[in-house]
């Protein structure tokens, strides 16, 4: 067998073990204290009643910043190692959807990994547009209509970068959040405030969980036998 080929499969052989003996980071998160009103609701409502296909559509604009549950569950924190992040992890491949649904982006945090595919999609019967205005160079920016039912647009970001805006300069109310991560090992919380970072080796790690406005928590987790659990507060900033 050539020398190539030993390493080859020496190198898929690593794979296929690393990824047999990867485990879980799960946990909830939850906000303390009572989230400021969102930004110009009242001026958002106005003009989303004002607009023939949307005002029938919509629900009205929420407070989308911090989705919060009864009990305080915090959903939209991405969740990410951020300390002796495992190398050579394979990279994600899958294409992540952004929506347009009834004139709202849906989700309105996403995180993809940088050279993941994004695609923003139109599911309204409306015209929208797709106005991303990246900080970090290299991030291109973009602006383009996208028609009612439209193809998807495709987008690609080879830098990371926290909370990368997304914008419909048709539908002012209409925003939406990309959190470009430079490795996989990272989740968003879901609605009760759950998440789950997948294939993590065992190890011992620092974890982020990172909010738009309700700022970060940084706290030390050991994966042992393929699962560990940590569970984080975020305090709600004043309203101002």
């Amino acid at each position: 067998m050539k020398l190539n080929s030993i390493v080859a499969t020496g190198a898929a052989w690593a794979g296929i073990i690393a990824a047999a003996s990867a485990g879980e980071i799960t946990g909830k998160i939850t906000l303390s204290g009572t989230p400021p009103p969102e930004p110009q609701l009242e001026a958002k409502t106005q003009m989303l009643q004002a607009d023939l296909y949307c005002g029938k559509k919509s629900s009205g604009p929420q407070n989308r910043v911090f989705q919060v549950g009864a009990g305080g569950e915090l959903g939209q924190v991405v969740v990410r190692l951020v300390d002796n992040v495992p190398a050579n992890a394979s990279a994600l491949s899958e294409p992540v959807v952004l929506d347009q649904k009834n004139c709202e982006y849906i989700p309105y945090v996403t995180a993809i990994q940088t050279g993941q595919k994004l695609l923003v999609r139109n599911s309204d019967e409306a015209l929208h547009n797709v106005n991303i205005a990246p900080r970090v160079d290299g991030n291109k920016p973009s602006n383009k209509a996208q028609m009612a039912k439209a193809a998807d647009i495709e987008y690609v970001f080879p830098n990371a970068e926290d909370f990368l805006p997304l914008k419909c300069d048709v539908h002012r109310w209409m925003f939406a959040y990309v959190v470009v991560q430079p490795h996989p090992f990272f989740a968003v919380s879901a609605a009760d405030g759950s998440f789950t970072i997948k294939n993590v080796p065992d190890g011992k790690y620092k974890v982020e969980a990172l909010h738009r406005r309700g700022g970060k928590v940084v706290k030390d987790v050991e994966v042992k036998g393929g699962k560990a659990q940590v569970n984080f507060e975020l305090t709600a900033p004043a309203a101002k």
